[in-house]
């Protein structure tokens, strides 16, 4: 059986119109000879009836902390709308659809409420279901637990919903719809002429979402790369060829840099050591309380890194308690430079340096790994930072 997964996410089941591209692009796949297996998210986003964040808005959110197990059954139900919705309508056109919740299709997860982690998927069903001409047609973002309490996967978790379908169901690949064409070599709205990326290897596209770029959740990328998967990103709205997400990049080696993502509302803070013994433990401390470090820079006598502004209070509260002396720069961006072509590529680090210091922005740090470079630069400065070095790298 050639199985291929579709997920298609909340702008695409929006309306009746979306959802008959939907429609269309499932019966050319079983026109083609291959099973779907379709996946949806909940219909539209914040303030849209269905959407997680409206149903969300029903309860009081102490129950987030006090009943996590009710909540996830309120949010389940919005994927659970758009599937059986989804499903009705392929029927209306002679597609023999069936719609599942998460736990139907046999996605079992361990007890972790609004964060569950997948134990295993039980396909069974879902084979039964495809040996009989029917196209499952499964509520994202969810699971169930052994004993069948109803829990959800996270934010993004109809992406790793599609992912987990398509590793158990050993499938040809999975196809994320969206409204944007696929992953682009930056962000559209600060760089106009950003380009479609056609084939980008698991690692690339993963610090692509991890950085900041939302086309896919990253626990999805790492599923299929676990499962040697090919992901497809695709335009609901239009017959865009896509980017294809798989080790098949040979194509593309001669490119250093791949593309730019950009994650704003970071805070750099500095620690000097002044004698004060706390000054080893501060990592360990801030990472009990919940507090994640990025470009983490380690000298003798100084420690720079960078923290979500949102935790910023949070970390003043545990320094002044520790009577930690420090320094913090405020409305800061990372810029994100990822190509896997820049590995032992002299000479990439000092042409964004030169692209920069051309236009006047001061870098405030730096960072590396095999295929990303990380310049941290002030929040006003980010469009132009990321214009520049968009252009220099001739992307």
């Amino acid at each position: 059986m050639k199985i291929v997964v579709q997920k298609f996410g909340g702008t695409s089941v929006a309306t009746p119109e979306r959802r008959s591209l939907i429609i269309d692009k499932v019966q050319k796949t079983i026109d083609r000879g291959e099973l779907p297996v379709v996946v949806v998210s909940a219909m539209g986003r914040n303030g849209d009836p269905y959407a997680t964040d409206t149903l969300l808005s029903q309860i009081n959110p102490r129950l987030k902390t006090e009943q996590p197990r009710v909540v996830d059954m309120l949010m389940s139900c919005g994927e659970v709308i758009s599937s059986v919705v989804t499903s009705s309508e392929m029927l209306l056109k002679g597609i023999n659809a069936i719609p599942l919740t998460g736990g139907q299709a046999g996605i079992i997860t361990d007890e972790n409420f609004m964060e569950a982690d997948f134990i295993t998927v039980d396909t069974e069903n879902l084979k039964s279901l495809l040996n009989e001409g029917k196209v499952p047609v499964i509520a994202g973002f969810q699971g169930r637990t052994k004993n069948w309490d109803i829990t959800t996967i996270g934010r993004g978790g109809s992406d790793v919903t599609a992912s987990l379908i398509g590793a158990y169901l050993k499938a040809e690949r999975v196809e994320i719809y969206t409204d944007v064409d696929g992953i682009l070599t930056s962000d559209p709205n600060i760089v106009p002429n950003a380009s479609l990326i056609r084939n980008i290897s698991y690692e690339e596209s993963f610090q692509f979402a991890y950085e900041g770029a939302k086309v896919i959740h990253p626990r999805a990328v790492e599923i299929a790369q676990n499962h040697n998967l090919p992901l497809l990103i695709k335009n609901t709205l239009s017959n865009s060829e896509g980017t294809l997400i798989n080790n098949d990049v040979h194509l593309e080696r001669k490119r250093i840099i791949t593309g730019i993502a950009s994650r704003s509302k970071r805070v750099q803070v500095t620690v000097a050591y002044d004698g004060n013994e706390n000054y080893y433990s501060m990592f360990t401390v801030l990472a009990d309380n919940g507090i994640s470090l990025d470009l983490i820079n380690v000298f003798p006598k100084q420690k720079i890194f960078t923290i979500d502004s949102h935790k910023l209070n949070d970390l003043k509260n545990i320094f002044n308690k520790m009577n930690l002396k420090f320094d913090i720069t405020e409305e800061c961006c990372k810029i994100s430079l990822i190509g896997a072509g820049m590995r032992g590529t002299p000479g990439v680090m000092a042409t964004i340096l030169t692209a920069l210091t051309r236009e006047k922005i001061e870098v405030l740090q730096t960072a590396d790994s095999h295929n990303t470079i990380w310049c941290l630069v002030n929040e006003k400065d980010r469009d132009k930072s990321i214009i520049a070095l968009h252009k220099q790298f001739d992307l």
